[in-house]
């Protein structure tokens, strides 16, 4: 039987492939989108008996991030699994599935004034590709990546199998932990099918203080003073070019008085505002994105290395974003690069290529050193011993 039938036979939503649904250029044979938990488990058994290679596909936000799969017999869509499960409000806890919009998720939580602590920098990403991708935002600072926010999740293996780990209460993990295991996977690991979260409150009350600030002294002294003071933010983020802004959480009186005192610490050039300043939480222009980290005083010799015009958001927890332009040639893309894990790698950071133009990618390294490779391998070879699930895509070709 033809892998198409046989999928049919198993799922109510699959077709051939079309040439505008290439994973960075590699056509899938086959999409398939299933509905529900089991109807995904059915799906992935017949991809392994017909040894199709899979990658899983969400709203397609971070679809071009990593490396191109050396094949794609079978893309697994996640769109017709958007339901929000359970939303436990008073044990702070939610459960939604793999390709429900974020926006929606928020929207949802709100209701009973609850959020997810986890401000996404592109709009319309899914609950389990951003799981995937371990994206986060400015809150990361305070509450932590995907991998700290999810405390239980449903995946399927790469032969068909259903696996779960943790639950609704915080404690409740047994064997691996797989929210902390998939966080970043890429797909590598298995399809996620539904995650569950901690939650936090709805904050009373929001206020941004901005300040203007010149060079990488500058800008570093201001996220020192703000990172090692009372205030108590919930975010610190450089701006590039120029601007460092806190933003604080709390009761209102609360957060009034501590603005003032962000503001007074930060000097003359500080403002306080009610709205976030442009580029807040959003990935800086550029048709290159690296992702760098290191500690918080590294900024110091981040910005003095890539100069005061390049685009660069830096979170006061040490993660940030460089976007390079896109007349950016190969050799200048890969002299940054170099530059910038040499800086980096003097703090214990790194430098990863998030996305990059075709001819770029094929002539640098996407992913630098990764001293944990030969422990990734062992993983990826227990969750997928015949390497079906997004090959290529991760770092060191896993």
């Amino acid at each position: 039987m033809r892998p198409l039938d046989a999928l049919a036979k198993v799922c109510g939503d699959v077709r051939p492939g079309e040439p505008a649904e290439g994973v960075l250029g590699v056509e899938p044979a086959l999409v398939a989108a299933p509905e529900s938990v089991n109807e995904a488990a059915e799906v992935m058994r017949v991809a392994a008996e017909n040894g199709l290679a899979v990658v899983p596909r969400g709203a397609e936000t971070r679809l071009d991030w990593g490396a191109p799969p050396e094949r794609c017999d079978l893309l697994v869509d996640t769109h017709r699994l958007d339901g929000l499960i359970e939303h436990a409000a008073g044990d702070l806890v939610a459960k939604a599935e793999a390709g429900l919009p974020m926006e929606r998720l928020a929207e949802k939580l709100a209701e009973r004034g609850q959020r997810l602590a986890l401000d996404v920098p592109v709009p319309g990403s899914t609950v389990g590709g951003t799981i995937a991708t371990g994206a986060a935002g400015p809150l990361r600072s305070l509450y932590g990546t995907p991998r700290s926010l999810v405390i239980g999740l449903t995946i399927v293996r790469a032969d068909g199998q259903i696996a779960r780990s943790g639950g609704k209460v915080v404690k409740n993990v047994a064997g691996y932990d797989l929210g902390r295991l998939f966080s970043g996977s890429f797909g590598t690991l298995g399809l996620i099918v539904d995650a569950t979260f901690r939650l936090h409150p709805v904050p009373a009350a929001t206020a941004y203080v901005v300040c203007a600030v010149s060079g990488p002294e500058d800008a570093h002294d201001a996220v020192q003073t703000v990172l090692h003071c009372a205030v108590a933010p919930s975010a610190v983020e450089y701006i590039g070019p120029g601007t460092v802004a806190v933003l604080l959480e709390g009761v209102p009186d609360g957060v009034a008085a501590r603005a003032r005192q962000t503001a007074d610490l930060l000097g003359e050039n500080a403002e306080i505002t009610e709205t976030a300043p442009d580029g807040w939480g959003r990935y800086p222009d550029g048709s290159t994105l690296i992702d760098i980290s290191a500690p918080p005083p590294a900024l110091r010799d981040l910005l003095a290395l890539l100069g005061p015009d390049t685009a660069v958001a830096w979170s006061g927890s040490g993660h940030g974003y460089v976007g390079l332009p896109s007349e950016s040639t190969p050799d200048e893309v890969a002299d940054v690069l170099g530059r910038l894990r040499n800086a980096l790698g003097r703090h214990r950071g790194g430098a990863v290529v998030r996305y990059t133009p075709e001819e770029v990618r094929s002539e640098i390294d996407l992913w630098g050193p990764v001293p944990a490779l030969a422990l990734m391998r062992r993983v990826k070879d227990q969750f997928d011993p015949d390497h079906r699930l997004s090959p290529g895509r991760f770092v060191g070709g896993i």
